[in-house]
């Protein structure tokens, strides 16, 4: 299989989306320390579960570079997206970098790994999995 560092980044975004799926209060716990804020973010919590899980499985397990890329883009995208609502939400400056730190640490990694990847196709010195 090629790509194989996207590969493993998708297979790690879909163990968080089991996790968000199993333990959804993580996330509000995250961004407000309102009980009630919390429960309210349960529901984007399983939905982010059930979205991680849909993309990472094209990014782990698809059959060409396209698909791949793809899954990757969207969870870049998405991994942004996700800092900038949830950082609009967060009750204090400590929570909001925190959200931001990960949100968007998480898709420079997945960027990276991206382009490592397409960067070796290129160079044809691609890395068997």
């Amino acid at each position: 299989m090629t790509y194989p560092l996207s590969r493993i980044m998708s297979t790690a975004t879909a163990t968080y989306g089991g996790y968000a799926l199993a333990q959804p209060r993580h996330l509000g716990r995250a961004v407000t320390s309102n009980p009630i804020k919390q429960a309210d973010l349960d529901v984007l919590a399983q939905t982010f579960g059930a979205r991680d899980l849909a993309i990472s499985s094209l990014g782990a397990f698809g059959r060409s570079e396209k698909t791949v890329t793809a899954a990757m883009l969207l969870r870049i995208a998405l991994d942004v997206s996700d800092g900038v609502i949830l950082s609009v939400r967060a009750d204090s400056d400590e929570a909001r970098a925190k959200v931001l730190a990960v949100t968007f640490g998480w898709a420079t990694l997945n960027a990276v790994a991206l382009m490592v990847d397409r960067r070796r196709a290129r160079k044809g010195r691609l890395v068997v999995v």
